[in-house]
């Protein structure tokens, strides 16, 4: 099946980040569940705080992404000043 990544960068600030947190990881785990997550996780900065997301889901399609992305609570409550949805193929590691 396909890979998409989505690449995003926050809003200023990390409340609007905390505010969604527990809901934004209640939909990734859902995702998990049904075996679509490749990776997962926050872009962070040199002090580690956390400034965007890299997520990558497996999608039948660009449009079967963007609808599963959208449902996303950063993304539903503009946690991001912007992000793309791009498709991706695994090189590295070997054998996948």
């Amino acid at each position: 099946m396909p890979l998409y990544a989505l690449i995003a960068r926050d809003r200023p600030g990390l409340e609007h980040r905390q505010a969604n947190r527990p809901a934004h990881l209640e939909h990734m785990a859902k995702l998990d569940a049904g075996g679509r997550i490749r990776y997962g996780g926050p872009l962070v900065n040199d002090s580690q705080d956390m400034v965007g997301s890299l997520i990558i889901i497996e999608a039948e399609s660009l449009d079967d992404a963007k609808a599963t992305y959208a449902e996303d609570p950063y993304v539903i409550h503009n946690v991001f000043e912007h992000y793309e949805v791009v498709e991706t193929m695994p090189v590295f590691p070997r054998g996948n």
